[in-house]
């Protein structure tokens, strides 16, 4: 078999970038063992605020640019729903931050987002006696949908190989690389935090992030935006919602834990009064980096190799913004930006 690119990872670094792909007719072939489940256990959540600190995310604008039409194409593509539209309601805990909202909502690259006003509470399930600060233009993708019905049309397409990439099986020459017996002309890792495991790529500076989420019912609570407080809480329709995530850097297994389990619920009932039931709990592992920027860019010895990755916390936002940056150095020469090229870091 002969094609243009071997992806290894089907996440939503894998899928950000085949999708730059296939809309330049370029061929490749996916491999993945289902053994990395960050973008499997991420909420999804595209956000161009920083809530903490009401401010801006990195290159927001331009990655809701690449971001939305992206999956409203996925939709088209795969007949399955992925965007829900939802509003983002920050709890406000004092005056100040009220304040602080105000003066945020007046800055340039954030008035087109936060609303200026403040959203009084009016539902006694919640608890929130300074209101909200509202967030527009926001949303969830269905992160874990989209993932597997990806996987089907890519296994339909024979697009899919669902094994475990052997590293000491590739060889690499100037002309290209050559796995068994398929031949291309490129190889990129989009692999998340299985990157760690991978000899060309391993000492980059990927900090393995453990998150664990829940799924609740909770009939009363009744909201229809995602809530923002001590944790988020994010509706998945028919009462039930996501609530997260931890954050866990000595534990990088997937087993789940008593201690998370305990933290959210622990967090979560500072922003809700009404009875749940908990009826889901996942784990995962999140490529993050220090520098909170992604980790993309070419090998500094075998210029045919890629990496993709450390898409960290907001992965649906920018996810297809490095994927087309990827692409259009690899295939134009396009300088990517300084603040996301590996050649930040020695290799």
């Amino acid at each position: 078999m002969d094609v243009d690119y071997i992806i290894v990872g089907s996440g939503l670094a894998g899928i950000s970038f085949c999708e730059q792909l296939k809309a330049n007719n370029k061929t490749f072939v996916v491999f993945d063992n289902n053994s990395q489940q960050s973008s499997a256990v991420a909420g999804g959540l595209y956000n161009p605020v920083v809530l903490k600190r009401f401010t801006s995310v990195w290159k927001s604008e331009e990655q809701m640019q690449m971001a939305l039409p992206m999956y409203h194409h996925l939709e088209l593509q795969l007949g399955v729903k992925l965007d829900y539209k939802l509003p983002v309601r920050r709890k406000f805990t004092s005056i100040e931050e009220q304040n602080d909202w105000f003066t945020a909502s007046d800055k340039p690259n954030l008035n087109n987002y936060l609303a200026p006003k403040v959203i009084k509470n009016d539902n006694k399930a919640v608890k929130a006696p300074f209101g909200f600060g509202e967030v527009l233009n926001t949303g969830r993708i269905d992160v874990k949908n989209l993932m597997c019905h990806y996987k089907d049309f890519l296994l339909k397409n024979d697009k899919f190989i669902e094994k475990t990439f052997d590293y000491n099986m590739l060889n690499v020459s100037d002309s290209g690389v050559q796995y068994e017996n398929i031949k291309a002309k490129y190889i990129v890792f989009a692999e998340g935090f299985g990157v760690t495991k991978n000899p060309y790529f391993n000492n980059l500076p990927l900090v393995p992030t453990k998150g664990e989420l829940l799924t609740i019912y909770a009939p009363n609570l009744k909201i229809d935006y995602v809530l923002k407080g001590a944790v988020f809480l994010i509706p998945l329709g028919q009462h039930y919602y996501t609530v997260g995530a931890t954050y866990e850097w000595e534990d990088t297994t997937h087993e789940l834990t008593k201690k998370a389990k305990n933290e959210l619920i622990e967090k979560l009932k500072t922003i809700i009064d009404c009875a749940f039931e908990i009826t889901e709990q996942v784990a995962g592992i999140r490529p993050t980096v220090k520098d909170r920027r992604p980790l993309v860019g070419q090998h500094s010895t075998y210029k045919n190799m890629f990496v993709l990755n450390g898409l960290g916390t907001r992965g649906v936002m920018i996810g297809p913004y490095v994927a087309k940056q990827l692409f259009d150095f690899v295939e134009k020469g396009v300088l990517m930006e300084k603040e996301i090229d590996i050649a930040r870091y020695t290799l």
